[in-house]
Order: structure tokens, then C-alpha cells, then sequence
């Protein structure tokens, strides 16, 4: 009798561990526990912990309340002005009601994610280029709501959605180039003709200011040969007027020379000519006196030619010419 007591509680209780062994679950911390007991949603998510069910007769599914992060497929589409473009995105969403999730959507994952895709196509036609470019943010929101309509009903909160690259074709990468490079170009010249004319500006303002006070230029002269002569050259261009060569050149003239040249200035000539007319000066000084020729006499060279060949000089008038006898020929001396 004893013996069969005690195989009754030894049967009893591992059948009690066995039913516990099937009856026990553990909830984690970032899933809830969704009850069906005989198909059927059976109370509140189970909170993370240890639960019971009944064996058998409930199922327990989990689900995790995480964030997910799902990468959208590339898809191709054509902009509001008429680009093709490729553009991919990523989805951040999580799970806010567990049995939402499981009863209103067959698979809560792929239907975001054919969400995604749908909606970003759709944001691709409804866009301009250089808003995909430039203005993500605003279009990152768009996609946001545009996705998390639907998935309210599914349980589902969509956290987050990013555009992540946006691919051109080659033609049009170029053609942007150009279009930057154009438009830098135009920047670049509009700054440099700016600082031309504020330039222009001070340097007038610097030229009146010279006018108005001459020591000016002298100083502006000598800082200019100052910064010429820093550098190690070896020339070194002065500027001189040309009064103080004149001045040089007839302090080198003999005195009566100078007081000809003071009597008799000569005409008034510019900086240019007259050191043109001191050069040649110089010239004419210099170059050795010319010898004295003869000077012909074509009236008497033309009245013998007329003699020897026997025409007249004019219509009659006057005397007649005198014809010059031929050379008579030399003597033979006599044998």
C-alpha cells in the first residue's frame, strides 16, 4: 500500500513538472507575449517576465517591440522635370501593438517594406532633381508620412525614413559639372570686376590727393625705387625729365654755344622732340664737313651740246652760234 502511494506522487509529480514544463514561458524584456487560446486573442500582451499558459489549448507568440532597420531597394524613377534618377532609402520603424501586428497584417515587415518602396517612387515623380539634391530633409518627411499612414492600423510607428544616395547618369553628372564650373566662373568674374572698380575708386582718390599736394608723387617715387632696389636686381631704371638733360647738355657747350643757344632758343617742342632734336644735334656735330665740289653749270653744258649737233636754241631770235672748228689732225714727221 505504501509502495503504490508513493508511485501515485512520484507519477503525480512528474506529471506536474511535465505540465509545468509545457505551461511555463519567458517574456523578454523588449518583446510582449500574444495569447490565442483556441484561435482566438485571449486578453492583454503578456508583459516580459514568466507567464503561464495552458498546454495545448493556448499559443503564445512573440513579438519584438525593437526598432528595425529596413534598407529600401533602389528604384528608378523619373523626376517632375524629366530626370531619371535611382534613389535608395533605409526605414527605421518599431512595433507599438503586439497584437495588431499579428492580426491585422499577415507579415507586418514585408508590408512596410513594399510600403517604402511604393511611397518612395511616388516621391521620386512629385520632386524636382535639385530638390533631391539639396532638400532631403523636407522630402525625408514627406516619405515619413506618406508611410506611416497605413502602418498605424498595422500596429506599427514609423520612427525614422532617410534617402540615402541618389544616382545620376552620366550625362547628367556632367552636365552639372559644366553647369557649377559656369556658375563659379560667373561668380569669380563678378568679384574680380567688383574689386577692379573699388580699386578704380581709390586709386582716384589717391590721384587727387597727389594733385593737391605734388611732394606726393616725389615720395610715391622714392618708396616705388625703395621696393625696386630691395629685390636683388641688377638694374635699376631711374626716371629723369628732360629739362635736366638740356640743362646737362648745354652746361657741356662752349660758351659762346650758350649764349647762341640763349639768343636763339629755337622753336617749342614737347619732352619728346626736343630730346629727338638734341640727339640729332649731337649727329649733325659729330659728322665730318663735306668737301667742296664744283658746282656744274647746265645752261653752258646745254648750249654746247646744242653747238656740236647743230640745232637751234629757240625760234630764231638771237645770234646764231658760232661753229667750232674740228681738230686738225696730228703732223707725220717726214720719213
Amino acid at each position: 500500500m505504501v509502495e503504490e502511494l508513493l508511485t501515485a506522487a512520484v507519477a503525480t509529480g512528474a506529471a506536474g513538472v511535465v505540465y509545468l514544463s509545457a505551461a511555463a514561458r519567458v517574456v523578454k524584456q523588449y518583446e510582449r507575449g500574444v495569447v490565442f487560446r483556441l484561435g482566438r486573442l485571449y486578453g492583454e500582451a503578456r508583459q516580459p517576465g514568466f507567464t503561464v499558459i495552458v498546454p495545448f489549448v493556448d499559443r503564445l507568440h512573440k513579438v519584438n517591440l525593437q526598432i528595425v532597420t529596413m534598407p529600401v531597394p533602389a528604384q528608378e524613377g523619373i523626376t517632375r522635370d524629366n530626370v531619371t534618377v535611382r534613389v535608395d532609402a533605409v526605414v527605421y520603424f518599431k512595433v507599438v501593438d503586439a497584437a495588431a501586428a499579428l492580426v491585422n497584417v499577415e507579415d507586418y515587415r514585408f508590408a512596410v517594406s513594399q510600403m517604402a518602396q511604393t511611397s518612395l517612387r511616388s516621391i521620386i515623380g512629385k520632386s524636382d532633381l535639385d530638390d533631391l539634391l539639396s532638400d532631403r530633409e523636407k522630402l525625408n518627411q514627406g516619405l515619413e508620412l506618406m508611410i506611416d499612414s497605413p502602418a498605424v492600423g498595422w500596429g506599427v510607428q514609423i520612427d525614422r525614413v532617410e534617402i540615402k544616395d541618389v544616382s545620376l547618369p552620366d550625362t547628367m553628372k556632367r552636365s552639372m559639372a559644366r553647369q557649377a564650373e559656369a556658375d563659379r566662373e560667373r561668380r569669380a568674374r563678378i568679384i574680380n570686376a567688383d574689386a577692379e572698380f573699388q580699386a578704380s575708386k581709390k586709386l582716384a582718390e589717391a590721384a587727387q590727393q597727389m594733385a593737391d599736394t605734388p611732394s606726393a608723387l616725389q615720395l610715391r617715387l622714392l618708396q616705388t625705387i625703395v621696393a625696386v632696389s630691395a629685390e636683388k636686381n641688377s638694374t635699376l631704371v631711374l626716371p629723369f625729365p628732360v629739362e635736366l638733360l638740356r640743362f646737362l647738355e648745354r652746361a657741356a657747350q662752349p660758351p659762346a654755344q650758350q649764349e647762341r643757344a640763349l639768343e636763339d632758343p629755337g622753336p617749342q617742342t614737347g619732352r619728346g622732340e626736343g630730346l629727338a632734336a638734341t640727339v640729332d644735334g649731337d649727329k649733325d656735330r659729330n659728322r665730318p664737313p663735306e668737301t667742296d665740289r664744283p658746282v656744274p653749270d647746265f645752261g653752258r653744258l646745254a648750249t654746247d651740246t646744242n653747238t656740236n649737233t647743230g640745232l637751234g636754241t629757240g625760234s630764231g631770235s638771237g645770234p646764231a652760234p658760232t661753229p667750232v672748228p674740228a681738230p686738225a689732225p696730228p703732223a707725220t714727221p717726214d720719213a
